[in-house]
């Protein structure tokens, strides 16, 4: 579909105006609380819906790839910023504003908004729509990819966040080294599933684990598809992500990657899991890693320099360890599991304490599951983006 280029901003914005009240007038059926399933019927006429909106919209080109999907229903902007309690005195971070629906609600319960829109063609939109109300004083817009950009103190996280970025971003959250009081998210609805998951649940997976490690999270809401402008092709829901006050005394590295071992097979058994050659393998090496790292820590003569050189020597002492330190060393493993009563459970059935113990008893006996050498100095988020996936 061809759409036509606004002539001026303000034209761009009126119009937007207008449709987004016209077509909150077609609408008939409040779906945002609606636990509803759809049959075929419904499904059609909900393209059909969806279709209409996108054919209203001659103004401003939006990229549903970029996950550019603007939240039009007024009664549930402002039942999000209700629920997100904003305080007077707080700032308040938005990633996404797109046109400013959200943002301008912001603006009026919170201190200051810093809004991160990666689309120049929008940071306009939003600068011209909220000097109308007179409060650009409050917003601060920065202009770039928010997976890339250096988030600024802030208080609250409140945002309609664009579904390719969600899990790097959550985990850049959680992860991250500013501290929040709690992260309001508007998200696709699978992925918000895959967030509440507990152990036991179909969908409970290893972005649950790692974020439950540092977070607790909360339903708030479910939003229909045709609250969207253009449609997109699924339902979203709002969750309400809140750090703990106190989090687990548990190296991260080993943490993620410990995780990612657990769930690359979440429903086979963890004795299954560990005592595949390849596994054993990995884990041996990383065990003489660790050891070797231990004794270069200690050694007086140790010269940096040469890290490269030994880390060479250990891969090639690994590689060729003999059949029956194979045979030893899955022995230890299986041992570890059915000491812990773990060698016969699944991943996706065990808690989060239950998960913790385990990786105890593994790093206690001298098994670790991240390289000691290759992580030093690694960012924090970036591995949890890594794991969290």
């Amino acid at each position: 579909m061809l759409l036509l280029k606004p002539k001026s901003t303000q034209l761009c914005l009126s119009r937007l105006i207008f449709w987004q009240n016209c077509l909150r007038n077609l609408s008939t059926t409040s779906s945002h609380c609606s636990g509803k399933v759809h049959d075929e019927e419904d499904d059609d006429k909900d393209q059909k819906f969806c279709d209409t909106k996108e054919n209203q919209q001659d103004h401003l080109y939006l990229y549903k790839s970029k996950g550019q999907h603007l939240l039009t229903n007024t009664r549930i902007l402002d039942a999000i910023v209700r629920r997100s309690n904003v305080r007077p005195t707080d700032t308040v971070l938005e990633i996404g504003p797109g046109t400013g629906n959200l943002t301008v609600k912001l603006l009026e319960a919170a201190k200051r908004v810093v809004a991160i829109e990666i689309d120049k063609r929008m940071v306009d939109i939003l600068h011209k729509r909220v000097a109308e109300k007179g409060l650009q004083d409050r917003l601060h817009v920065i202009c770039k990819d928010a997976m890339k950009a250096e988030f600024p103190q802030f208080d609250l996280v409140v945002a309609n966040i664009p579904y390719g970025i969600s899990s790097p971003l959550v985990a850049k959250l959680v992860y991250g080294r500013n501290p929040f009081r709690s992260a309001t998210l508007l998200l696709q609805k699978e992925f918000a599933r895959r967030l509440l998951a507990k152990p036991g649940d179909s969908e409970f997976n290893r972005l649950a684990v790692n974020v439950k490690l540092v977070a607790d999270v909360e339903f708030v809401m479910d939003v229909s598809k045709r609250e969207f402008l253009p449609c997109p092709k699924v339902d979203s829901s709002v969750v309400m992500i809140r750090p703990k006050a106190q989090v687990p005394d548990v190296n991260l590295d080993e943490w993620w990657a410990f995780t990612r071992t657990c769930f690359s097979k979440k429903n086979k058994t963890l004795g299954a899991t560990f005592k595949q050659k390849k596994k054993v393998m990995e884990l041996l090496k990383l065990a003489k890693t660790a050891m070797a790292c231990k004794d270069y820590e200690s050694d007086d003569d140790y010269d940096g320099d040469n890290e490269q050189e030994k880390t060479d020597e250990e891969d090639g002492f690994a590689s060729a360890a003999s059949d029956l330190e194979m045979t030893l060393f899955k022995e230890k493993i299986v041992g570890i599991l059915r000491t812990g009563g773990f060698e016969d459970k699944r991943p996706s059935k065990l808690s989060n304490e239950e998960l913790l113990h385990l990786l105890f008893l593994f790093n206690q006996a001298g098994i670790y599951f991240h390289d000691h050498v290759l992580a030093k100095g690694s960012d924090n988020v970036e591995f949890a983006a890594a794991y969290s996936s």
